[in-house]
């Protein structure tokens, strides 16, 4: 199956999830947290698949990380003047 024709599967079972939770307020009454909750989150997964059918739509090309060349140079001991050792303390004091 194409990502279309996948999307197209989902909105109907979104659909037809609509309609359920429809029924189930005529029967239950909109007035509940749980009922709210239910149809608050079935219009959350339909904005979802509305954003993922807009993304599939218009494809952005994958870029390739741009390469970054570490020389193999030592670093200047300057860099690390103010640092400490890990796990050995300042260079002006002795480990316990």
């Amino acid at each position: 199956m194409s990502v279309q024709d996948d999307l197209t599967a989902v909105q109907r079972c979104l659909d037809d999830l609509a309609r359920s939770v429809g029924r189930l307020e005529k029967q239950l009454g909109t007035a509940g947290l749980e009922m709210r909750r239910v149809r608050t989150d079935a219009n959350h997964l339909r904005e979802s698949v509305a954003l993922l059918r807009e993304a599939a739509a218009s494809p952005t090309p994958q870029r390739k990380p741009e390469l970054v060349t570490i020389p193999d140079t030592p670093y200047d001991d300057s860099l690390w003047i103010d640092t400490d050792d890990e796990g050995l303390g300042a260079r002006d004091r002795h480990a316990p």
